[in-house]
């Protein structure tokens, strides 16, 4: 088992992108994909319990006590990030549902494939993953908010209170839950077979949501393509905008890649059922959200090469 899960591990880009692929053949060759959406939600559920499954019950005190990590991450990611893009959000059309689109996913930190991520980018992946409930908590609380002063009145009209508590309650207070009495009463033996499975969870959801948004797109697709150039440039930026803010807390190396990882990668699979629940916004709000996965990912095979560097001795 352990030789099976070093393996998923350090293929996940592969995995994920060939989700990404097959989701796409899936899209474009077999009828009647778009009928999965309803699924997507529940394997994000599942995603997430098992990635709260790798959390030890200690880690959630863990990532309070390391005050100064926890100040910076939170920081970075509801302060810093928000600012960078609230300056970008000039660059976009004024079109309510595309913006609407854009801020659900760049205000709103990964929670999960980051942890891998970081991992693979020699970053304190542990620390990272001990704060994800926290920032999945925040995001879900504050996003409204930034909503409401990004977007002004157009917002009353696009986004319901109703998603959120049901995406509170099933992609955080359940998953954890069930994650944490796992850990508790659950054999050792069980929780092993567990830990095989958050790679194979997260391609599944990757996989869903291409197949089941990709024939829904039709001139949304073209509309969609408006917002890769602020897609790109935020993960331009808010990579050396993370790892700046870690440099001034002084937190060390590992502990500063995390907050970069942090701040560029983005949580499109977890709004993306908030997405799906905008009255009148399908088809462009889903195909503005899973253009910036795209993005993200391509963007991650980057980071994981370039974001080791940062805090290297500099060769004489």
């Amino acid at each position: 088992m352990p030789v099976l899960k070093d393996f998923l591990e350090t293929r996940q880009p592969a995995i994920y992108f060939g989700a990404v692929l097959l989701g796409a053949a899936l899209a474009f060759g077999v009828p009647g994909t778009s009928a999965w959406q309803p699924a997507i939600e529940p394997a994000l559920a599942l995603m997430l319990f098992l990635t709260f499954l790798q959390l030890p019950l200690s880690a959630l005190a863990r990532a309070l006590r390391a005050r100064r990590f926890i100040t910076t991450l939170l920081g970075v990611n509801f302060i810093a990030v928000p600012s960078l893009v609230a300056l970008l959000l000039p660059l976009l059309p004024a079109d309510p549902v595309l913006r609407l689109g854009v801020l659900l996913v760049l205000l709103c930190p990964c929670i999960d494939y980051v942890v891998t991520f970081a991992q693979l980018g020699r970053a304190d992946a542990r620390l990272l993953l001990a704060a994800t409930p926290w920032l999945l908590l925040l995001q879900m609380a504050l996003l409204p908010l930034y909503l409401a002063l990004l977007l002004g009145d157009a917002a009353a009209g696009l986004v319901r209170p109703g998603p959120f508590v049901q995406a509170f309650v099933w992609l955080i207070a359940v998953p954890l839950g069930l994650a944490l009495a796992c850990q508790r009463w659950a054999g050792m033996r069980v929780n092993a077979t567990f830990a095989l499975l958050p790679v194979p969870a997260t391609a599944l959801v990757l996989l869903l949501v291409v197949a089941a948004v990709l024939p829904q797109l039709g001139q949304a697709g073209i509309a969609a393509l408006r917002a890769m150039p602020v897609y790109l440039v935020f993960a331009l930026l808010a990579p050396p905008l993370g790892w700046w803010l870690a440099q001034r807390a002084q937190l060390p190396t590992p502990a500063a890649r995390a907050v970069a990882f942090s701040a560029a990668t983005r949580n499109s699979l977890v709004v993306l059922p908030l997405a799906l629940a905008v009255p009148g916004a399908l088809p462009l709000l889903p195909a503005v959200v899973v253009a910036q996965t795209l993005v993200e990912l391509l963007a991650e095979l980057v980071y994981v090469r370039w974001i080791p560097r940062w805090g290297r001795p500099k060769p004489p």
